[in-house]
């Protein structure tokens, strides 16, 4: 696996100035899941608009140090984010040394298909539904509590297309995504008296290398990038998106 930081040097030479760049200086960002492919676009662009990022990861990696530009502005933090306890502290060490935590941006999840119904362990079922959901609403129950009591908060979800409707053999994951989605409502209508706004974005297949390789006939052309995910996440996060809350974006461009 590359490094953070070669990613993070990679996107800042080729970085397009035609983007416009949002500002959140002054603000404190927490990426769950912030070292895969979408993690990483999510954290470096945060990272680029002046933001303290702090992402949390799971599987150890080879993470460069940072360079003097960003080695302020970006924390890495272990932790397994199905486990309450390692959430609850991951949150509390945050505020004891940030004192807020104004945006959350949930990137785990994971992805099992080619199986009916009748085929699935249990196991399989359970995974599909700790990953893309527990997981969600764990991080969600523990920042969610701070950001009411600051009266301000943006909370991001990673769905996906098939949250709206199943291709087949893919019930476990089908139904962990589409839990998601009603749980992004249902925290929408709790918050939205306390300045929070709470949503999440639906991509299909997201053009990564990993997914190159496992469909390499693909056309890949046709597949959301990370970094073009990554943009629809910081305007949800931003200002100019006050006005939304509890939506479901499609982002699956033409897959």
């Amino acid at each position: 696996m590359k490094s953070f930081f070669s990613y993070y040097k990679t996107y800042h030479l080729m970085q397009n100035q035609t983007i416009k760049r949002l500002n959140f200086s002054n603000k404190v960002v927490l990426v769950i899941g912030g070292t895969g492919a979408l993690g990483r676009a999510i954290t470096r662009s945060f990272i680029e608009c002046n933001a303290q990022v702090i992402s949390s990861y799971i599987t150890d990696s080879n993470i460069e140090p940072p360079n003097r530009e960003t080695e302020s502005r970006l924390q890495l933090i272990k932790a397994d984010t199905s486990n309450e306890e390692q959430v609850e502290k991951l949150v509390s060490d945050i505020l004891a040394k940030y004192g807020q935590i104004h945006i959350m941006v949930n990137v785990v999840g994971g992805y099992l298909g080619i199986k009916t119904v009748g085929e699935l362990e249990e196991k399989e079922w359970d995974k599909m539904m700790t990953i893309n959901l527990k997981t969600a609403f764990l991080i969600s129950k523990h920042v969610i509590p701070h950001m009411i009591s600051t009266k301000y908060g943006k909370i991001v979800h990673i769905s996906s297309k098939t949250g709206l409707k199943s291709n087949g053999y893919d019930s476990a994951y089908a139904a962990s995504k589409s839990g998601l989605i009603r749980l992004v409502e249902s925290l929408s209508e709790e918050t939205k008296e306390s300045n929070i706004n709470v949503n999440c974005i639906m991509p299909s297949i997201i053009n990564t290398e990993a997914n190159r390789k496992a469909m390499p006939t693909a056309n890949f052309e046709k597949w959301a990038r990370p970094d073009d995910l990554s943009n629809i996440v910081l305007f949800l996060c931003s200002e100019e998106a006050k006005v939304i809350t509890g939506a479901a974006i499609p982002t699956y461009g033409l897959a």
